[in-house]
């Protein structure tokens, strides 16, 4: 269908009657909400694991047409839930052509589109904004100013016009006035400066602004949605009380309450699929690689403050594949198949992402991730293995027996060495996680039956020595690398 190119056009089209009666975006997110909720339609796509808690807070919050904040800590989603809003404004709003703050080719606000509208009248121009480019978002940092959010005068428009500074005309409009019938949201509230914060003060109660040097204020329409990590109220700033009191909800977001949904986080946002490379990911590394986060997320060397991102299992399970494409690549096999031994060489994915209390950080990064590793696999290991006899495989190291692995060995020569462990590919084949047929997936079951009896202490492990009885003290928490010589501490 051909959209209407002029203020005539849109006059006798079906869009004049939506825009000759005031309907404002947060009429407009109202309605089309209700209409998604009637057809049973999901509100969010891709938000997984709030559909009880935060989602009806939020549904609650836009019926209420209320300006909304979200609180929680890093990688709760807040972000990717506000973006999402966009999907509850209309598939086109027609705004006068050239217009920078969206006006009503009806009810213009700014003086310019008023001027252009005495001099063409029904020839004025009309142009269609998709709902994607109403959503206006500013990170908040301390040097954020009320020029950047309201507005200023632009002595150049003065110049180039002839217009005195006085004039409507020389208006530089800040980003909320460019968000004028869309979302206008600010990340990380906090730390914008207090006296920026009261700049919001009249779009939120009286739904204006006011721009430094003109005598006229701007009636806008526009939603506001912030987000805050509570965190920021202490370390690097606070929300005033004022604005607080203004913003109509305030939504606490969380991290996954269960490890499966966790598991569909990572598997919806993580990259996987490497060019057409084959990749198979045993679904025990998926869930040790989540019970990861939740290991660290209790763990009392890790401060409880920051929290530990939802990113960290993302960028592990990444960085686990990349390990195993490696070694794929070297070895020439024909699919890359994680194991245990990927773990512990994807640590770079997991340090940089944990914030340490005192005792954590005495120990060093480094060994607080080797031991979140190892609980997480002990976890896991029960939840498959459990049930499962493995008194032979403790008898063979218990009997003097040896075995060290490499993260880079094939998985033919690693599937003859585990051959010499008594029990362990029975032990194995019992779970239904190995197939004799496919070695990749055996070699990693038995590294998980292996690593997860160290991580109940019936077997040790040394870098020198590899898996041993458990009466030796284990020494080094890492698995033994072709690339490494030295001892990793």
């Amino acid at each position: 269908m051909e959209l209407p190119r002029t203020v005539g056009e849109l006059r006798a089209s079906r869009f004049y009657e939506s825009l000759a009666r005031p309907r404002s975006v947060k009429d407009e997110l109202r309605e089309n909400l209700i209409s998604r909720l009637e057809q049973g339609d999901k509100i969010f796509p891709g938000i997984v694991g709030y559909d009880d808690t935060v989602i009806p807070r939020v549904v609650n919050a836009i019926l209420s047409r209320h300006n909304f904040i979200l609180l929680g800590l890093r990688g709760q989603a807040k972000s990717r839930i506000l973006r999402e809003m966009v999907g509850l404004l209309d598939e086109w709003l027609p705004v006068i052509g050239g217009c920078e703050i969206n006006d009503n080719p009806f009810a213009p606000i700014c003086k310019a589109c008023r001027l252009q509208i005495e001099r063409s009248g029904e020839q004025t121009p009309v142009t269609f904004v998709p709902g994607s480019s109403r959503y206006v978002e500013k990170l908040a940092t301390p040097d954020v100013t009320i020029a950047d959010l309201i507005g200023d005068i632009d002595p150049i428009k003065a110049a180039r016009g002839g217009h005195l500074l006085s004039d409507e005309l020389t208006i530089h409009y800040g980003l909320l006035p460019r968000a004028n019938r869309g979302i206008f949201a600010i990340n990380e509230l906090p730390d914008l400066a207090g006296k920026v914060q009261v700049g919001l003060f009249n779009i939120m109660q009286e739904g204006d602004v006011q721009i430094k040097g003109y005598p006229i204020r701007l009636p806008l329409d526009v939603m506001l949605v912030f987000s805050a990590n509570p965190e920021d109220y202490t370390a690097r700033g606070k929300i005033i009380t004022p604005l607080k009191d203004r913003i109509g909800s305030e939504i606490m977001t969380h991290y996954p309450a269960t490890v499966e949904e966790g598991m569909d986080i990572t598997r919806q946002e993580a990259w996987l699929a490497r060019d057409g490379s084959a990749v198979v990911v045993p679904e025990f590394i998926s869930r040790i690689v989540e019970q990861i986060a939740f290991e660290a997320r209790k763990d009392q060397r890790v401060d409880k403050r920051s929290g530990v991102s939802q990113r960290l299992p993302i960028s592990l399970v990444e960085n686990v594949v990349s390990n195993a494409e490696r070694r794929r690549l070297l070895a020439r096999e024909e699919k890359a198949v994680p194991r245990i031994s990927d773990l512990y060489a994807a640590q770079s994915a997991m340090t940089g992402k944990l914030e340490l209390e005192y005792e954590g950080e005495q120990q060093g990064a480094g060994r607080v991730v080797r031991d979140l590793i190892k609980s997480a696999v002990g976890a896991v290991f029960d939840g498959y293995f459990g049930h499962l006899d493995c008194s032979r495989i403790v008898s063979f190291f218990n009997d003097g027996g040896a075995l060290r692995l490499s993260d880079m060995d094939s998985s033919e020569l690693c599937l003859q060495t585990l051959c010499r462990v008594s029990g362990l590919l029975e032990v194995a084949t019992q779970s239904g996680l190995a197939d004799s047929r496919d070695p990749a997936a055996t070699v990693s079951t038995c590294e998980l039956i292996l690593e997860g009896l160290y991580a109940r202490k019936k077997i040790t492990r040394t870098e020198e020595r590899g898996y041993t009885a458990a009466k030796q003290e284990p020494r080094e928490y890492g698995f033994e690398s072709l690339n490494r010589s030295r001892r990793v501490n």
